[in-house]
């Protein structure tokens, strides 16, 4: 791709998703540790759930049959007991939940349900069906049934899942060694005092927390200097990681040494410059093995490029098999204008089935508070003016 040459939205998600052809290699972890982690095998039921027929409520477990009315108790069981089946002609087992159900019983009446009830004997509902309050063995997942993908990342839920079948260690995939950095000799890192003349590194900061929010670990590696000797060095020192995330010095302006700095480290973009707003002049590309994703340097172009361009491709990278995001469909609120021939990122609010882009959609890419009073973003296509108030529209949610 020539240097310079825009590319269409489109082409950016495309090309920027290219740039993964491989997966981090495998390891194992505690399933204590294994939290947001991606699995590397499919997990396969060993264990039947549930794993055998036990009472889904406190009651009275018997034979259905027609005609029962009057049941004398045999016996309790509790969690965790195991009863041999034992019950005479009219006789029933006073039952907990989740304690096995003998094999002489198939129906379960709550406490609540019987018409008397007593230490001694029940009497029973007309109302009862057969079945009734009896989980079947197996009835979730039978042994041998595919439980989670290869490619899921785990979450609590799929943590549940892993601890029914006694699972504790699981294969998945190393996490990425992500660096990010900033460019431009006006910032100043969080710990140093800035002067009315500079400014504190926000994109460093935002672009980890965004990452984190994702499930991915960085390292920040602080201010890169305006200048091409010392870029080239840096980038030098970074081909151990998977990913470097760069934000600013990637314009076309003199002092911007970014790209000249990773072209010497043997780097070649997919693309450099996407027609959107904001954001144009993002770069993504890779350096031997290493992706880079170059974003803007203002605060607001930085962070939503991230969100649309680079979180994706590190899901995917990561190995996960859902890493494109999902859309919702809503009203827009109030009437606001775009400009046509480009694609424009819009952020606002989603409540309650509506959308209100922020003040209008007038604003800077170099502001923070958009972000910050944002929850969800909408993205044009090149021929839009205008979206009127009550039209449906199409979001992405932070």
């Amino acid at each position: 791709m020539n240097k310079g040459q825009v590319v269409s939205f489109d082409e950016a998600v495309a090309l920027s998703q290219d740039l993964v052809s491989t997966k981090p290699y495998c390891v194992w972890v505690s399933v204590f540790e294994a939290l947001g982690r991606t699995l590397a095998k499919d997990i396969i039921c060993k264990k039947n759930l549930p794993s055998y027929n036990n009472a889904a409520l406190d009651g009275f477990a018997f034979k259905h049959q027609e005609g029962l009315s009057e049941l004398l108790i045999k016996t309790t069981i509790l969690a965790g007991n195991v009863v041999e089946p034992s019950l005479g002609e009219n006789e029933c087992y006073k039952i907990m939940t989740g304690a096995k159900v003998p094999d002489d019983a198939d129906t379960i009446i709550p406490f609540e349900d019987c018409l008397l009830y007593d230490e001694h004997k029940i009497i029973l509902s007309p109302n009862v069906k057969k079945g009734n309050a009896l989980r079947l063995k197996g009835e979730e997942e039978r042994v041998g049934a595919l439980l989670l993908s290869e490619g899921t990342c785990l979450s609590s839920r799929d943590i549940a899942l892993l601890a029914s079948q006694g699972i504790s260690m699981v294969e998945v995939y190393k996490k990425l060694a992500i660096a990010v950095f900033s460019t431009g000799d006006e910032l100043k890192s969080p710990w140093e005092i800035a002067s009315e003349d500079e400014i504190y590194d926000i994109n460093a900061l935002s672009l980890m927390a965004l990452l984190r929010e994702h499930g991915f670990a960085a390292q920040y590696c602080g201010v890169i200097p305006d200048n091409l000797e010392a870029a080239t060095a840096y980038f030098a020192q970074m081909k151990q990681y998977d990913v470097l995330v760069t934000s600013g010095g990637v314009s076309m302006g003199e002092a911007d040494f970014v790209e000249r700095a990773l072209l010497i480290n043997g780097f070649k973009a997919s693309f450099h410059g996407i027609n959107i707003k904001p954001g144009k002049p993002t770069m993504m590309g890779k350096m031997g093995e290493t992706i880079v994703a170059s974003m803007p340097g203002n605060p607001l172009a930085a962070y939503v490029n991230a969100f649309l361009f680079l979180i994706p491709v590190l899901k995917k990278f990561q190995g996960q098999k859902k890493f494109n995001f999902e859309v919702i469909y809503a009203q827009n609120s109030e009437p606001f204008k775009v400009k046509s021939g480009r694609i424009n990122l819009v952020l606002g609010t989603y409540n309650e089935g509506a959308f209100y882009a922020f003040d209008g959609n007038r604003y800077g890419s170099g502001m923070v508070k958009p972000l910050v009073n944002s929850n969800a973003l909408w993205i044009s296509d090149e021929t839009t003016t205008h979206v009127e108030s009550g039209e449906e529209i199409k979001l992405l949610l932070f």
